[in-house]
């Protein structure tokens, strides 16, 4: 029971992550082009300072469910006196999910402050090349998220 109700946090904390970036992406970036710079950078800003809230504690639930579910599946294994091979789907999830933990640590900590900076001057040019930025990362960062369910559904 323990470990589906991980399995459950898990994926939901990935379903926001990744569906929010989606939703930025696809749906809120596009409309707020609309706006002139001044509403757009602050929309975004206000946006984006909600969503990686959001994210910092989806991440935590993905880490750490993530490790439960291999270490749980890990020890049972000892315990029946059979060797662990962590499955190759598990391990490529694993391996994709840090890499873009470290690629939202960045831009969470380094671009979205150039952002907050910009925003609290008032400096629109810098917070739209702030924003590009971030919309360049959270591109890639949406692509391997994508990668990633794929290999969990198809694996």
């Amino acid at each position: 029971m323990i470990f589906a109700i991980l399995k459950l946090l898990h994926l939901l904390a990935v379903i926001v992550w990744v569906g929010g970036m989606v939703f930025a992406q696809f749906f809120l970036r596009p409309a707020a082009l609309q706006l002139e710079p001044p509403l757009r950078v602050r929309l975004m800003y206000g946006v984006m300072r909600r969503f990686f809230a959001a994210v910092l504690v989806a991440l935590v639930l993905i880490l750490v469910s993530g490790l439960w579910m291999i270490a749980r599946v890990a020890k049972e294994n000892v315990q029946a006196g059979l060797a662990f091979n962590m499955p190759l789907d598990w391990t490529i999830m694993a391996t994709l999910g840090i890499v873009m933990m470290a690629i939202f640590g960045h831009i969470r900590f380094a671009l979205f402050k150039r952002l907050s900076r910009a925003v609290a001057a008032s400096d629109w040019p810098a917070g739209g090349k702030a924003l590009a930025s971030i919309r360049t990362w959270v591109s890639i960062n949406l692509a391997l998220g994508l990668i990633t369910v794929a290999v969990a559904a198809l694996m």
